[in-house]
């Protein structure tokens, strides 16, 4: 079977099936037109007006029953293919000299014997840079990367971008290792692993709360006009706008909500299988599965909202949503269970790139040369001792010692803050220390970060072992459940409050907008502020008696809500530590690590710290990452 890439007629990081408004602008704009239009009987121009809006919906289902063309890339050449399996626009493959994509806005260029065309941007045509890549080559038909834009082709051919294109190339030879590797998968875990999309701010309850809102306030505002009698053109410009402006709030709502439905991966041994919200989503079967890709955009370096499988054959398996995930912890988790990952993100420097061979020659042409230290900057000496090359201090900008896959890096920087060399030190003949302690002396900027953070983790473990050592704490008694943690009195009191006052603002809108039908201001104020403010005060307590609560255990640390339902729980012999993270902005979020130290949860959750820490130490959940205890080792010296 020939290599063929399907793009997608869609977005693939948002659930299939889904029925999204078309053309809600245009249709905001014949609403408020229809609005205007001296229409009797009054009943039929609230009617025209509300068919208007709810016409986005019904032109959507309609559009999302048919089906829409799509791109395919074969041996026959690119074409677009439309409803049947008719062919729309056809490049075949004899007439395609190369295909080219542009790195600043992702556009797809065909190259041809006569000039070149280009047809927009690679995503819009449904396919993503990897794939299209890859299969590109598979198929024999030339590709490259090049700088700039797609405007920039026209008025000549822009240079290629090399460190782009490597970045496909690696990852191409990354997949073709996993896809033809003759050693089996490391076997994972037998327990599948869960992972869902990191919680958003404002939540989705409070976004479709204000839609809803907007929508009553639309449809409120129609209905009044309707009863009201005869209209004016003041009445109709007012109603108008209400409607227009409704179905604008209504349709943001609604693509907002789309675009941050929260994802849920089921991670096991033998497949993987994904959520959308409360909708099963696609699965993967890991026989299937040679490799998949997970990480940044080769191209543009963002973080994409779809994963890739690959299967043996380095066809593409299928586009994984994956918006709002953790790419760290995707692919780790994914790892640990017997999936291949490829990542196309930035790798550890390779020693091609970096060592001698960046350096000039006459390192590599000295026999027993060595790099040395002293108040006149760096030098390299022969075997004698002799220094026959120098970089004096003056052109030195700084020093770093660092650390890449085990081993003790340098890199020095010139007076302008860029990157002269960086070699190993074991290529130097020099040790961390030597360099370090001869830079100082010298008076030259160095730095060296991973010895100072050595040095603070063994200074604060000394101090830690002269204080008294804890009492061990007490065993559970039999039969303990656990102790249930909610959050603060104050934030509590927040929430009441900020509910009420919500309520109220409306109230008095309300008592504004409709007061002169309803006996005036102060009368309608009069039973609006309570009736605000018992709604707020009912809204409120159903949802601080249903609100989520932190329970341990000596079996489990778990959340569960005020009726009982587990939202999510961690055995007790799966959690390395428990800490609060408090390194972003917001409230302090409480962090579980797993034994290995990989992040397992982050809830959005603010109980009393020190009352969790007490119950944490009543159990015996450790506090803090569970290498916070460790000795620290110190950096290697080659």
């Amino acid at each position: 079977m020939d290599h063929e890439l399907v793009g997608s007629s869609g977005d693939d990081s948002r659930p299939a099936g889904r029925r999204r408004p078309a053309a809600g602008g245009p249709f905001a704009l014949l609403t408020l037109l229809v609005a205007l239009l001296p229409i009797r009987p009054v009943w039929l121009w609230a009617a025209l007006v509300a068919a208007a809006a709810a016409a986005p919906w019904a032109l959507g289902a309609l559009r999302g029953r048919r089906p829409r063309p799509y791109w395919r890339l074969s041996a026959a050449g690119l074409e677009r293919v439309g409803p049947g399996g008719t062919v729309l626009t056809r490049y075949e493959r004899s007439r395609i000299v190369e295909l080219a994509l542009t790195v600043d806005d992702g556009a797809l260029i065909v190259f041809h014997k006569f000039g070149r065309v280009s047809l927009g941007k690679l995503t819009r045509l449904g396919f993503d840079p990897a794939s299209f890549f890859v299969t590109a080559r598979r198929l024999g038909i030339p590709i490259h990367v090049l700088t700039g834009d797609a405007a920039g082709t026209e008025d000549g051919t822009p240079p290629p971008d090399r460190a782009a294109e490597r970045r496909l190339l690696d990852l191409e030879a990354d997949l073709l290792a996993a896809a033809h590797t003759l050693e089996p998968a490391p076997a994972g875990p037998g327990a599948p692993v869960e992972l869902a999309s990191m919680p958003t701010e404002p939540s989705p309850g409070r976004v479709a709360a204000l839609g809803v809102l907007a929508g009553l306030l639309a449809g409120i505002g129609l209905v009044r006009a309707a009863l009201t009698g005869p209209l004016d053109l003041a009445d109709r410009i007012t109603a108008g706008c209400w409607a227009a402006a409704g179905l604008l709030v209504v349709l943001l709502t609604q693509r907002w909500l789309a675009r941050h439905t929260p994802v849920r991966w089921t991670i096991g041994p033998d497949a993987v299988r994904i959520r959308y919200g409360r909708a099963d989503g696609p699965s993967l079967r890991s026989v299937e599965t040679a490799a998949l890709v997970v990480g940044s955009d080769p191209l543009g370096g963002r973080d994409p909202a779809i994963t890739l499988a690959f299967d043996h054959r380095l066809r593409l398996l299928a586009r994984l949503p994956a918006r709002g995930l953790d790419p760290f912890q995707l692919a780790h988790a994914l790892d640990e269970r017997g999936y291949r990952v490829v990542s196309p993100d930035v790798r550890v420097p390779r020693p091609s790139a970096y060592g001698l061979d960046e350096l000039p020659e006459i390192f590599a042409q000295v026999p027993g040369g060595r790099l040395t230290v002293d108040g006149e900057g760096l030098g390299w000496a022969d075997g004698a001792g002799d220094v026959v090359l120098r970089m004096p201090d003056d052109r030195i900008g700084g020093l770093e010692l660092l650390t890449i896959s085990g081993h003790a890096w340098l890199r020095v920087y010139d007076s302008d803050g860029d990157e002269f060399f960086a070699a190993p030190l074991s290529a130097l003949r020099i040790s961390r220390t030597d360099l370090r302690d001869s830079a100082r002396r010298a008076g030259l900027p160095v730095t060296d970060a991973e010895y100072d953070a050595y040095l603070s983790a063994a200074f604060h473990g000394a101090v830690s072992a002269l204080s008294a050592d804890p009492p061990p704490p007490d065993p559970a008694p039999p039969g303990d459940s656990g102790v249930t943690l909610d959050a603060t009195r104050r934030s509590r009191l927040l929430a009441y409050a900020a509910t009420v006052l919500l309520c109220e603002v409306v109230a008095v809108l309300g008592a504004l907008w409709l007061g002169d039908d309803l006996g005036g201001f102060g009368t309608t104020l009069a039973w609006a502020a309570p009736l605000g403010l018992l709604v707020g005060l009912a809204g409120s307590w159903r949802y601080d008696r249903d609100r989520d609560r932190l329970r341990v255990s000596a079996a489990e640390i778990a959340v569960v809500t005020g009726r009982g339902r587990v939202a999510w729980r961690q055995a007790r012999s799966g959690v390395g530590g428990v800490g609060i993270d408090d390194s972003q902005e917001g409230p302090p979020r409480l962090v579980v690590w797993s034994p290995a130290g990989r992040v397992l949860r982050r809830v959005s959750l603010p109980p009393d710290l020190g009352e969790l820490r007490r119950v944490c130490e009543r159990y015996g959940l450790p506090w803090g990452p569970p290498d916070a205890h460790r000795p620290a080792s110190p950096p290697p010296e080659l």
